[in-house]
């Protein structure tokens, strides 16, 4: 496996996210347009075609964020207790869940002066990835 770092480390898939984001979008413009063009007999099927259009929009979204955000969470957990064991200490409630997310990535001599920078320099997660010079790789992230 290739070595992670800032330049690679987000993960793309175009069955997902290109050809199947294409493929709703096009049914949803399209069943719109047949339900504008369609016969008052044909009213019926032609709303229902929108409506699969729709559900099928609504699935491709939370189909994303629901896993994720479990994950963030995850991932705030692992935080909070990596930093408990390096310092003693509870993570701060100051910093945002990209920001921890983004300092996961920080290795262990890097990562608590990482911490103080970013609480008082109040850096993106773009800032806080760019920041680090020992990347600590992550291959499991959804």
């Amino acid at each position: 496996m290739t070595e992670q770092n800032f330049k690679n480390h987000a993960r793309f898939v175009i069955g997902y996210h290109v050809i199947s984001f294409v493929a709703i979008l096009a049914l949803l413009v399209g069943s719109f347009i047949n339900l504008a063009h369609s016969a008052k007999e044909n009213l019926y099927s032609a709303s229902l075609i929108c409506l699969i259009a729709v559900i099928l929009g609504l699935f491709f979204v939370f189909l994303r964020t629901f896993p994720l955000r479990a994950q963030d969470r995850a991932i705030r957990a692992e935080e909070s207790l990596r930093h408990f064991i390096l310092t003693g200490k509870p993570l701060s409630d100051k910093l945002t869940i990209n920001q921890v997310i983004a300092l996961r990535f920080a290795s262990d001599n890097e990562y608590l002066d990482l911490i103080s920078k970013t609480l008082n320099q109040n850096l993106t997660p773009k800032q806080i990835k760019e920041s680090i010079k020992n990347w600590r790789a992550d291959y499991h992230r959804a």
